[in-house]
């Protein structure tokens, strides 16, 4: 069975409707049983609406009930993901991709992503 871990963006893009997110991942998204995000995703977007560098369709609160409608738990960060990041090679420098990359490892999740330099380490990417 597969279980995803959705990249910041596609969260974004998912719950918006945006044209970005190809129907086949939204299909994915909506037909998987275990759709995570991660906890990391959702500080990401709190900094980044904070500095103004994203604008989002709602507010920063309906996130929580987004994640409730449409069956996205929350991925915590474990001690163990630290550990895991710890030990990435730099291919990729952003420390939020990074740990979601240290969490698809630990978590033998499948990474919903458009991000193509996720493809650099041992996980499976999907888009």
């Amino acid at each position: 069975m597969n279980r995803l871990l959705l990249d910041t963006h596609t969260f974004i893009w998912f719950v918006s409707n945006d044209a970005n997110l190809p129907p086949s991942i939204i299909d994915q998204i909506e037909f998987t049983e275990d759709v995570f995000l991660s906890i990391a995703s959702i500080w990401e977007i709190g900094i980044k609406v904070n500095i103004g560098k994203l604008t989002l369709q709602g507010t920063f609160e309906d996130i929580e009930s987004q994640l409730i409608y449409n069956n996205i738990k929350i991925l915590p960060l474990t001690f163990s993901d630290t550990v895991q990041l710890r030990y990435l090679p730099l291919y990729h420098r952003d420390p939020f991709d990074r740990i979601l990359i240290a969490q698809a490892i630990n978590n033998s999740l499948i990474l919903i992503s458009r991000d193509s330099a996720f493809d650099a380490y041992s996980i499976q990417r999907l888009w």
